[in-house]
């Protein structure tokens, strides 16, 4: 069936001497495998370039439910990203994001809401002129309610510890030594709840700022099965230091 979505490159591979095969999180089908073939020539009309890691595009795709390899029929930019090529951070913060999406988009059935808040969120980094060293961390809270493990928070009492193996905010440490306390559990719930658009009210320090990123890695790792060591983390450290 020949039919037009939306798509967020993740990552591509060598097929063969002139084809790839590229791994898209689609608007309509979930994450899938698409052959892209002869783009490795010199006569391709299809730039590689389309395919760098959380290009958005405009795709229209041969799709059968049958298989798990499909074709496409045409490919455009959705959206050119304007900043993100000559802003050291935001690149930086792109291609950690990349590999954060990467382990932890695997449904091959669609999810619009992810894929359109996704997608929104990527735009708006490239566009805005506010500062974004807090941007990683809040996709990555936020998106863990797409993902089916967004910290629960009890609205009786205060809270003064984050339970990051159970997802909870709570008041009692648990047996476990998988939890927060002190500071970063009013962090935690900042980040809960800031829009993208007011970001820069996050007050979070540099030295806190990598205490939550190990912590929300963590927290992946504990609720996604195989997410495994993040590459990408030490990099991204350096550059918003």
């Amino acid at each position: 069936m020949l039919s037009k979505t939306r798509g967020i490159v993740l990552q591509h591979f060598k097929y063969s001497e002139s084809s790839i095969i590229a791994k898209v999180f689609t608007e309509e089908y979930g994450l899938q495998s698409y052959i892209v073939k002869g783009i490795r020539s010199k006569k391709s009309k299809v730039r590689l370039a389309l395919f760098q890691p959380l290009t958005l595009l405009e795709l229209v795709v041969y799709h059968r439910e049958s298989q798990s390899l499909h074709h496409l029929k045409e490919t455009s930019v959705a959206f050119p990203y304007q900043h993100i090529p000559e802003d050291v951070t935001k690149r930086s913060l792109l291609l950690f994001l990349n590999e954060i999406l990467i382990k932890s988009l695997r449904e091959e059935s669609p999810d619009k809401a992810l894929f359109n808040w996704l997608f929104n969120a990527l735009t708006w980094l490239d566009l805005t002129d506010k500062k974004v060293m807090n941007f990683h961390l809040l996709l990555m809270i936020q998106m863990s309610r797409f993902l089916g493990f967004y910290p629960k928070k009890s609205l009786q009492t205060p809270s003064s510890v984050f339970d990051l193996q159970e997802g909870q905010l709570t008041d009692a440490a648990p047996e476990h030594p998988n939890y927060l306390s002190g500071r970063i559990v009013q962090q935690v719930e900042e980040l809960l709840s800031c829009p993208f658009e007011e970001i820069e009210s996050l007050t979070i320090s540099r030295k806190e700022r990598q205490e939550l990123l190990d912590a929300l890695i963590i927290y992946y790792r504990l609720h996604m099965p195989g997410f495994g060591e993040v590459k990408s983390v030490e990099v991204l450290k350096t550059i918003l230091d």
